[in-house]
């Protein structure tokens, strides 16, 4: 039986996720491992247009306007159909799946519309929809890119060459966004995501090759077990 790999990045908007899933594919591949690289949510799948919807504010211009348990069940069909019409074959054959978001996303997005008394019940129900329910896989390992909101609202500005409009309604609200960053932490304290440190001592960007020569390695430590 083949052994199957999935592999996670997490972050919030801006922390440079689809660059690091890129880096650690390429490395990934020069070490002679099968890999494919995926995205999510996946735009344009006719699974996606309730996520589109929402984040374009069709739903509702602020992101606390649509309750966490509805807006997770819009991203949750969409990974459950890219893995029953995308990469779920391959994961079953055993190749390296590398995601950029997944079930994780829901947690830090969705968490941090809720109070923390109300976040076991929702983090409960998240896991046995997603993993049980749906079926879709769990993650072999979470890896948490540690950059804060004031780091990437500079970031998302210069991808976006500072038309704010072009802004989803996660990425609009600064104080949704840390709210998100902070139960990214709590996921690296409680929930066993691996915490990525991003920035040097002065608060600036780390190189993209030393942040993803950090995940590698925890990567191969974990290909290896």
């Amino acid at each position: 039986m083949a052994t199957k790999r999935l592999f996670i990045i997490e972050g919030i908007d801006g922390s440079g996720k689809t660059t690091q899933v890129s880096l650690l594919r390429q490395r990934l591949l020069d070490a002679g491992k099968d890999v494919v690289q995926i995205k999510l949510p996946n735009y344009g799948s006719p699974a996606c247009a309730p996520v589109e919807q929402y984040l374009s504010g069709a739903y509702g211009s602020d992101a606390d306007s649509v309750n966490a348990y509805a807006a997770s069940a819009f991203f949750a069909v969409d990974r459950f159909a890219y893995f029953k019409t995308g990469w779920g074959e391959d994961y079953e054959k055993g190749k390296v799946i590398l995601s950029d978001r997944y079930v994780s996303s829901n947690l830090l997005h969705q968490c941090a519309k809720l109070s923390a008394e109300q976040r076991i019940g929702y983090m409960e129900w998240l896991y046995d929809f997603e993993f049980n329910k749906m079926g879709i896989p769990r993650p072999d390992a979470v890896f948490y890119l540690d950059v804060p909101p004031k780091v990437t609202g500079g970031l998302m500005t210069g991808r976006y060459e500072g038309d704010e409009s072009k802004k989803d309604i996660h990425e609009r609200n600064t104080e949704y966004l840390r709210r998100c960053y902070e139960m990214g932490l709590y996921c690296c304290e409680n929930l066993g995501f691996h915490r990525i440190a991003c920035l040097d001592d002065q608060g600036n960007m780390l190189p993209k090759e030393v942040i993803s020569d950090a995940i590698f390695r925890k990567i191969e430590h974990l290909l290896e077990s």
